[in-house]
C-alpha cells in the first residue's frame, strides 16, 4: 500500500519562508513526475511545481523566482521550498506523485494535504 506523508505547514509572516516535504513508502517499481498543488478556499485546485524523472521542472507563473522544487530519489521524498511568501500563498498545499506501480502502468497519489497561512 502507498501512503504520501506531508510535512512542513505552518503559518508565516508575509516575505517568510517555508519548506514543504512529502515522503513516499510502500511497494512501486519507481517514481514518476512528483509535483505540488495547492487550493484556497473557494478556488479550484491549481499546479504550483512539478518535477519529472528527467529532473526537468516547471512552476505556475506566480511563484517563479520564489519557489524552487527539488526530489532526493534515495529518500523517496519531494521539497518546495517557498521564499517570499505573499497572503495570495495561503492555501492547502497536496504533494501528487505518479508511481510506476507495474511495468508501464502508472497510478497517481495524492498526499493528505498541508495548510500553508501566510498573515501578520
Amino acid at each position: 500500500q502507498v501512503q504520501l506523508v506531508e510535512s512542513g505547514g505552518g503559518l508565516v509572516q508575509p516575505g517568510g519562508s517555508l519548506r514543504l516535504s512529502c515522503v513516499v513508502s510502500g511497494s512501486f517499481y519507481s517514481i514518476n513526475t512528483m509535483g505540488w498543488y495547492r487550493q484556497a478556499p473557494g478556488k479550484q485546485r491549481e499546479l504550483v511545481a512539478v518535477i519529472r524523472s528527467g529532473g526537468s521542472t516547471n512552476f505556475a507563473d506566480s511563484v517563479k523566482g520564489r519557489f524552487t522544487i527539488s526530489r532526493d530519489i534515495a529518500k523517496n521524498t519531494v521539497h518546495l521550498q517557498m521564499n517570499s511568501l505573499k497572503p495570495v500563498d495561503t492555501a492547502v498545499y497536496y504533494c501528487n506523485i505518479d508511481l510506476e506501480v507495474a511495468p508501464y502502468q502508472l497510478v497517481r497519489y495524492w498526499g493528505q494535504g498541508t495548510q500553508v497561512t501566510v498573515s501578520s
